[in-house]
């Protein structure tokens, strides 16, 4: 997953700075996500609660700014360009992340309390593997939101030469 987000700063960083720092965001999740895992896998018992509010809270931030801020600006670039198939594709694609926030969601109540954080720690590696599968898929629909829109605005010019 570090290396498919290295790729999508390649792709895009520069684009826009808005999209740059998300991007950002983007691998410190994900720096943090494998810290808690490996920490999972080597001493479970060991996590504490402000690890797990530190990794959760980073991961609430990045599905927020996608949501509130990304998504948004994205498709207001759509519109501005009249692009009637960059938004249906746009609209179609919201949806099926709309699965992956649910599931982050989820994952913060289960661990939002301290008491509800000892209860689930021994469920702790499972979700860390169900977050890894439906991270995955939710920065690979992104990627394709942000490559759709943005390609079909980037200037004649740049898409021949390409």
């Amino acid at each position: 997953m570090l290396e498919d987000c290295k790729n999508a700063q390649e792709r895009w960083g520069g684009v826009h700075g808005l999209i740059d720092r998300w991007l950002e965001q983007r691998r410190s999740l994900l720096i943090s996500f494998i810290e808690l895992k490996e920490a999972c896998d080597s001493e479970l018992e060991a996590i504490s609660k402000p690890r797990i509010d530190t990794f959760s809270q980073s991961l609430m931030d990045y599905i927020s700014a996608g949501h509130f801020e990304i998504y948004p600006q994205l498709a207001e670039e759509a519109r501005a360009f009249n692009d009637e198939s960059a938004l249906h594709i746009a609209s179609q694609l919201l949806e099926r992340l709309e699965m992956s926030t649910q599931m982050v969601l989820e994952f913060d109540n289960d661990y939002a309390s301290t008491e509800s954080c000892q209860q689930y720690l021994a469920r702790l590696p499972a979700w860390i593997d169900r977050l890894a599968k439906g991270l995955s898929e939710r920065f690979a629909l992104e990627d394709q939101l942000i490559a759709r829109l943005h390609a079909a605005h980037t200037p004649l010019s740049n898409k021949t030469s390409a």
